[in-house]
């Protein structure tokens, strides 16, 4: 049996009076959120797989929690999910049983399912809160062994439906405590974010993250920079959040000193043990915004559904922008050419490729996908383009698909591009890609959206940037202006978007 939360074995025990999650004015103690799983689990024991309706709310913590503790899968649902994406979730993963809190409308889609509903200011233990019929004193059935599925997570699908990753209960303990072990992790941390709770980031780094080591959960719900500072200005110890949201404080940060919003959210930062930013890059420009106003440096780290985490800036290792840190314990991690080679040296740009204790098992009902994800000696191909500098940090140059642009006879990565030309004082987003060029194979397009969109740097001007800090063959042939940039519910760039506009 692998013992994913230690912490709620007892709703009697050490923890029971410290809290576990907060979300707005309902908090949960380690006590009432080990009741009420408990409850719950027994309730859903037999059920093969259990669908949660995954908003972020106390109720999505519940559901995942007891289905964990009960021994049976979770597959969460993205409430925006569009009606076809979600038939083909709910078809191929087949939950016996869909988790929701009492106020959740639910698509016609989930019709059919049985409902379970979760309402986490009910009484603690209550047949009405869980279903009916569990007492909380039953206790939770007993857990799974180390390759029992824990999670079943769907990835976007950029060449066909989305697939789901079976996420075994060995590579979620091995991600958190390999996390533990980079960034000292502990029961007295007090984590702050705003994620959704439906991803690898807001649900199994930003929910049991803090839950398997004890510690506790604040989640703002919508993210502001005004929640950001009240939580971590009153005892939060460490923020998540993705680019997004990082260039959002950042904004607020430029305001000058002795801004009541600023100063509260500058002070706030600075005192925190751990800022850390994932799901994409974080451009340099906000880095040494944040780090020029506040002291504070925010750290990267390097994660996918199928591997959960692989790589990241140790806590008391030396940041560095634009990196996403060595491999974490555990982890093996190489640069492959096109042909299979495995590629050395600090001068090496290759495909990403990755082995150990964090990845998944395969994507459920297609043996054929997790065959082609994996080389014959059992390395998962993460369609992630990269380098590894001497002190084995290594850096994201991109998508294999997207984002490694091959243009006159060179590799040219899109991310240290953007990262130019977001420190143009004239540009408030910026996306690269490449084009098919019947001279260069493919040539380098900038999207952009300017900070005033009545004056626009001009294309020239923003070409010549690029060439003189990088190189003239990486300069922008092209520059396309936008209102803004298309991205998902994690505020990655969808790039594949871009081209058919």
């Amino acid at each position: 049996m692998t013992l994913l939360l230690p912490a709620l074995q007892s709703p009697t025990g050490p923890a029971a009076s410290r809290e576990a999650v907060r979300f707005g004015d309902l908090s949960l103690t380690y006590g009432r959120l080990a009741e009420a799983s408990a409850a719950l689990a027994a309730r859903i024991a037999d059920a093969g797989r259990v669908a949660v309706w995954a908003t972020p709310t106390a109720e999505t913590v519940i559901a995942a929690v007891a289905a964990l503790r009960a021994g049976v899968p979770v597959v969460p649902l993205n409430p925006r999910t569009g009606e076809r994406e979600l038939a083909h979730i709910l078809a191929d993963s087949e939950p016996t049983a869909v988790l929701a809190g009492p106020a959740d409308e639910l698509p016609p889609a989930l019709e059919k399912v049985r409902r379970v509903t979760v309402d986490a200011r009910a009484e603690t233990g209550s047949a009405e809160a869980y279903g009916g019929g569990a007492p909380a004193d039953r206790g939770a059935p007993g857990e799974g062994g180390p390759e029992s599925p824990a999670l079943i997570v769907y990835t976007s699908g950029t060449t066909g439906p989305p697939k789901g990753a079976v996420l075994p209960r060995r590579a979620v303990a091995a991600s958190l405590d390999a996390l533990e072990d980079a960034w000292g992790w502990t029961g007295d941390d007090v984590l702050v974010h705003a994620l959704p709770l439906f991803h690898v980031h807001g649900l199994i780094l930003g929910v049991l993250g803090p839950l398997r080591r004890g510690g506790s959960l604040r989640h703002l719900g919508a993210f502001s920079a005004g929640g950001v500072a009240r939580e971590l200005g009153s005892g939060g110890t460490m923020l998540f959040g993705v680019p997004t949201m990082y260039h959002r404080l950042a904004e607020v940060l430029d305001a000058p000193a002795g801004t009541a919003e600023r100063d509260a959210l500058a002070g706030a930062l600075a005192g925190a043990r751990l800022l850390v930013s994932g799901s994409a890059a974080l451009p340099v420009h906000d880095h040494e915004r944040i780090a020029a106003a506040t002291g504070r440096r925010v750290i990267e780290r390097y994660g996918m559904t199928e591997t959960l985490m692989n790589t990241g800036i140790r806590a008391d290792g030396v940041p560095r922008p634009g990196t996403v840190g060595p491999p974490l314990a555990g982890v093996e991690l190489r640069l492959v050419e096109e042909d299979g080679t495995v590629l050395e040296g600090p001068e090496a740009i290759g495909e990403i490729q990755v082995r150990g204790p964090n990845l998944f098992t395969g994507y459920l009902n297609r043996p054929d996908a997790t065959a082609a994800a994996h080389t014959a000696d059992g390395w998962f191909r993460t369609g992630d383009v990269g380098t590894v500098d001497t002190d084995g940090y290594v850096t994201i140059v991109g998508r294999k698909a997207t984002d490694l642009i091959k243009s006159g006879g060179y590799k040219i990565g899109a991310g240290e591009i953007e990262n130019v030309l977001l420190g143009h004082p004239g540009v408030r987003e910026a996306a690269v890609t490449g084009e098919a060029d019947p001279d260069l194979g493919e040539r380098v397009v900038a999207w952009v959206v300017a900070a005033d969109p009545d004056s626009p740097p001009a294309a020239e001007e923003l070409a010549d940037l690029v060439a003189g800090q990088l190189a003239p063959h990486k300069r922008p042939r092209l520059v396309r202006y936008l209102d803004a940039l298309p991205r998902n519910d994690l505020g990655k760039i969808m790039k594949r978007s871009l081209h058919v506009r």
